[in-house]
């Protein structure tokens, strides 16, 4: 192994490492690993910033544009209304609103396919009185399934597709994708919409159903004068009036002592942990009321938002939220993913699936969501009807243009956004500002390395190690090693940084086989896009789990079916239409 070779083992190792613990932000981690690829010479100075000029990222961003569009038209609120009217059971409305959801996330990326969905599975939720917990699994797990059909369904099949081209062979069209894609598709969703009512009944832990009023919320609030917790310790509060106390403040300072030590009086402010009925409660019998000041100028005004993979406000502190601030919005309340209670309520950090439970003017709300990408779980007003096809209609002939080989995909919806911008349907300059750019720098910066891997001859290292175990130069078992691995890894690092890892292999697979890329790449594509087991793998679970209230051994419970059943299949169906 030579030290180009080594070296850049030990760089992706490392990035993967970082990736996986998300104590660093995603774009920066890519960045440093490419600037350190270049420092180790695994790649030239003109192509240290190659990627971000792919017809990959271009075709990406492009999609990331149009979602906006359609996000804002909210056809799928028809959806909801029909759903309501109808006389299905909870398993054909799942079924119903994971395969629309499946259906349009075969023309956009995975997360704005879950984020046109969700709020009508929440308002069916309400509505039909159907848990979360079996709604909120099944239509994350259909984006996913959805983006294995077509080209453009996720960054990873554009990556593969790719790699194909640079190997000397025509990409994959539109729909080659969907003789794997569409079969698996199709029985995942039908397996999930079986299985959700069954391992989530409705009589499960009723009492954990994450709905606004019994999710478990962090909230800073103040003692009166007569409340009843005036002289308890804070050592009884949890048994006394369910609160876990995280800390008590009095004159604006922490009180330092012991929780059978630390008494509290009137005017105390208590920060503390308990479901949402809790604390309504305790304020209906002046318990516990809002500090003054919130009180004061309180309106009544309440709404809860969820924090986007998008949203500016990721890794921020609350007492730093200008966005609300500045149109005197205040946060009551927020339900955290993760464990970690530090500080006081201003001092806790925003992760990606967190919800915020925000009070004040409703357009001063809607105005902050807006700007900052947070994604409101009350429904809001459908858009006027005049939005309600064209932006469909313009975006369907651009997917026309693609499948039929008019135009290559990043030209193709190049036309899209255009028109969509000459319409007014789209203000680019606008909608740049609101792109998902963490995820768009870690593609640009991921595309350098990944080639680095094929041009140091790492792969070819890689494919000979593995064919000492495994006889890879068959293809079924080759097929069926890629597959697996890329399953493996999509739970831990991103679906578009595995496809750039493992496609190298995959032609390294191919011609030690002296056989056709295409299955080997195949496999990659739908390994890295089948990601159910962890709420980590992929935004749409991560999103999933905290608004919905999820464990993680949820996702083994839902997925592990899923994933056994869409790995078998799909080894069958690339063997089938690819060997």
């Amino acid at each position: 192994m030579t030290f180009e070779q080594a070296s850049l083992l030990i760089l992706l190792v490392a990035m993967l490492i970082l990736f996986s613990l998300d104590r660093f932000r995603i774009e920066v981690v890519a960045i440093t690993g490419l600037l350190a690829g270049y420092a180790l010479g695994l790649y030239p100075t003109g192509e240290v910033f190659s990627g971000f000029a792919s017809p990959v990222v271009i075709t990406v961003i492009e999609i990331l544009l149009v979602v906006q569009v359609l996000a804002r038209a909210r056809l799928f609120d028809r959806l909801a209304s029909f759903f309501a009217s109808a006389r299905f059971s909870n398993t054909g409305i799942i079924a119903a609103l994971s395969s629309a959801t499946g259906f349009i996330s075969i023309f956009m990326n995975n997360i704005g396919a879950f984020s046109i969905a969700l709020p009508v599975a929440l308002r069916l939720g309400t509505t039909m009185a159907i848990p979360r917990k079996q709604l909120i699994i099944p239509i994350s797990f259909a984006a996913l399934l959805g983006g294995l059909v077509s080209l453009i369904g996720t960054p990873a099949n554009l990556l593969v597709s790719t790699a194909l081209v640079q190997s000397g062979a025509s990409g994959f069209r539109l729909f080659d994708f969907a003789y794997v894609g569409l079969p698996v598709a199709a029985v995942g969703i039908a397996l999930t919409a079986w299985l959700a009512p069954r391992i989530f009944p409705e009589s499960e832990d009723a009492a954990e159903e994450p709905s606004s009023s019994s999710r478990r919320q962090l909230a800073e609030r103040e003692v009166p004068v007569a409340s009843p917790l005036v002289g308890t310790p804070l050592s009884e509060l949890p048994a006394r009036f369910a609160l876990a106390p995280h800390a008590l403040l009095r004159d604006d300072k922490h009180v330092f002592a012991t929780p059978e030590n630390a008494v509290i009086e009137a005017g105390d402010v208590l920060f503390a942990e308990a479901e949402a009925t809790t604390f309504a409660d305790l304020a209906a019998s002046g318990t516990l009321r809002l500090p003054q000041a919130d009180f004061a100028a309180s309106s009544g005004n309440y709404m809860e938002a969820v924090v986007m993979p998008e949203s500016t406000i990721v890794g921020s502190r609350l007492r730093s939220l200008e966005v609300f601030s500045a149109r005197n919005v205040r946060i009551t309340a927020l339900s955290l993913r993760s464990p970690r209670i530090e500080g006081r309520f201003a001092d806790q950090q925003l992760s990606i699936g967190d919800i915020l439970v925000l009070e004040g003017e409703r357009t001063a709300i809607v105005e902050a969501l807006d700007e900052c990408e947070c994604l409101p779980l009350a429904s809001q007003p459908p858009a006027p009807s005049s939005l309600a096809w064209q932006p469909f209609a313009i975006f369907a002939c651009g997917v026309a243009a693609t499948a039929f080989d008019l135009a290559s995909p990043e030209i193709a919806f190049a036309a899209v956004v255009m028109v969509l911008a000459l319409f007014n349907y789209l203000n680019i300059r606008q909608a740049m500002a609101d792109l998902n750019w963490p995820i768009i720098i870690m593609l640009g910066a991921m595309i350098p390395i990944g080639a680095a891997f094929g041009s140091t001859g790492t792969a070819e290292v890689i494919a000979s190690t593995l064919s000492a175990i495994i006889p890879i130069t068959q293809p079924l078992a080759g097929v069926a090693l890629l597959l697996f691995l890329a399953m493996a890894l999509t739970p831990f690092v991103n679906n578009a940084t595995v496809a750039i890892i493992l496609s190298p292999v995959a032609l390294e697979f191919a011609d030690a086989g002296h056989h056709a890329p295409q299955a080997y790449l195949m496999a990659v594509a739908a390994g890295a896009s089948l990601d159910f087991l962890t709420p980590f793998g992929h935004h749409n679970n991560t999103l999933a789990m905290g608004i919905a209230g999820y464990r993680f051994t949820d996702f083994l419970r839902a997925g592990a079916p899923l994933a056994v059943t869409s790995y078998v299949l799909a080894v069958l169906l690339i063997y089938v239409f690819w060997i």
